[in-house]
């Protein structure tokens, strides 16, 4: 007996990788609470998703960017995952990231040269780490964003590019992405965060979140780092 029509789309619009135009999308991967309720209430699945690539943009470095994401890490290491960094433009202050709830020794740190787009696709291949955070090169390319979509798609890894502001009107595979602002958006001690791409209904308005901007620090992460050698092999070292 054929199955009706009706059920039969009831069924496919159940799916976690089907969403409606109209309405957030869920996810296949439970998503990871991001420590503030106003910006959960609007991304798909509730929080950072896992098993997606995410895009966050922003004009320039120490404006809370990396405490806007700091409850979630903090969540990820608790659980006993492991983070990497690929070619942060600064040093992470341990003992604020330590005090945040990180457990340093499931943190690395990789100094991937030109190869970060290759690095990130190999960590996300790697199965190994529940957080990857990477920060391309400026002239990274569609494909090579699709290749990291496409890794980190089905795996529960929240994989997340810091991009430039210059790059929001160019076209992503990121099925999230957003851009912070500090400007007149931004009241004094909030971050002004604008979803420019999600899975579902567009946002019309900016969200301002009240996110501690920690000063720059030279400090480095005490434990293990990843450094790029030439054969494209990596290989663990301390860092200073």
């Amino acid at each position: 007996m054929p199955v009706p029509s009706s059920l039969a789309l009831a069924d496919v619009l159940a799916r976690g990788d089907v969403w409606r135009g109209d309405m957030l999308a869920s996810l296949p991967e439970a998503a990871i609470p991001s420590g503030h309720a106003e910006l959960d209430a609007e991304l798909p699945g509730g929080g950072w998703p896992r098993g997606n690539l995410t895009e966050i943009l922003v004009d320039r470095g120490s404006v809370g960017e990396m405490s806007l994401l700091l409850p979630a890490l903090a969540k990820l290491s608790a659980e006993g995952g492991w983070l990497a960094l690929v070619a942060p433009p600064w040093q992470p202050h341990a003992p604020a990231w330590a005090a945040a709830g990180l457990a340093l020794e499931r943190l690395v740190i990789v100094q991937a040269g030109r190869n970060v787009a290759w690095c990130v696709e190999q960590l996300l291949a790697s199965g190994g780490f529940a957080g990857v955070l990477a920060w391309p090169e400026a002239g990274i390319d569609a494909r090579a964003l699709r290749r990291l979509q496409v890794a980190a798609e089905g795996r529960p890894v929240f994989a997340c590019l810091w991009r430039s502001t210059a790059v929001a009107q160019v076209p992503s595979p990121a099925p999230l992405r957003l851009m912070l602002n500090t400007g007149r958006e931004a009241g004094h001690g909030e971050l002004s965060v604008r979803i420019i791409k999600r899975r579902g209904r567009p946002v019309s308005r900016s969200l301002a979140l009240s996110i501690p901007r920690p000063g720059r620090s030279s400090r480095a992460v005490a434990g293990p780092a990843l450094s790029l050698v030439a054969d494209r092999g990596i290989a663990a070292t301390p860092v200073a």
